[in-house]
């Protein structure tokens, strides 16, 4: 991947939505709060300067907080709010789908000749994340699940080189989750989210409304009055701190 930074943009410009409340849908969706998500945001970009080397027999390794540190551990955090098996079990597959396609894409369609003509007609750092994002989507269904499936799925690449290199003789460096990895990590995590937030209000839409099953009495609502006042072409509601809006989201299901 090109290492431009697309990512690092990407992020300052998250950043921004989410201050000025602008996320407060998909960050009610995801289970975090304003601090939380500004806090991911923060240890990325600064993370992203940061690589914990990985002591391996003959393999320069390493893992880069920002592109590979910190969304594992959002991923992790996101699978321990799903709360129900078949959320976990969707999260996985997307997952392992999203990984499979993309290393599938990067071995067998990219060329290993930059300048070589051939299915190389899209810059790799756009088509991973598309790809990743969206099986993640189809695959994982809810904002969570796609977010982890998509951000999982393109930083296997660098996990998959780096376990090449360790089962084999062949020396070699790699820098998980660095370089242009971050920018697709960063890419597929946002276009994922985007997606399943266009589909999903699409579809709430066209049913009347957010669906109730499963869902806690308050989110269903705070929710219904965010699309009340889209609807009306008013500011949506304030956001309720999270003291207030119930420790019990945690426990139920919200995709």
């Amino acid at each position: 991947m090109a290492g431009f930074p697309v990512g690092m943009i990407a992020l300052l410009i998250v950043s921004v939505l989410i201050y000025f409340g602008l996320a407060q849908r998909v960050l009610d969706r995801l289970q975090l709060s304003d601090k939380a998500a500004l806090a991911i945001v923060a240890a990325m970009i600064v993370g992203s300067f940061i690589n914990i080397p990985l002591p391996v027999p003959r393999v320069n390794a390493s893992l880069n907080v920002g592109g590979g540190l910190v969304p594992l551990l959002v991923a992790v955090y996101l699978l321990w709010k799903a709360g129900t098996a078949k959320e976990w079990i969707r999260a996985l597959v997307a997952t392992v789908l999203a990984g499979g396609v993309v290393f599938y894409i990067n071995r067998y369609l990219m060329p290993r000749d930059p300048w070589q003509a051939g299915y190389d007609v899209i810059d790799p750092l756009y088509i991973y994340p598309i790809v990743a994002g969206a099986i993640a989507y189809l695959a994982g269904r809810s904002r969570r699940s796609a977010f982890i499936a998509a951000t999982l799925g393109v930083l296997s690449l660098d996990v998959v080189d780096f376990i090449y290199y360790l089962t084999t003789a062949i020396p070699g460096r790699v820098s998980i989750g660095g370089a242009g990895i971050f920018d697709g990590v960063v890419l597929a995590g946002l276009f994922a989210v985007l997606l399943a937030e266009i589909v999903g209000e699409t579809r709430e839409r066209l049913q009347g409304g957010p669906e109730s099953e499963g869902r806690p009495e308050d989110l269903v609502e705070g929710l219904k009055d965010i699309n009340s006042a889209k609807v009306a072409g008013g500011p949506e509601p304030a956001r309720k701190p999270e003291t207030e809006r119930g420790g019990e989201r945690n426990e139920q299901k919200i995709e």
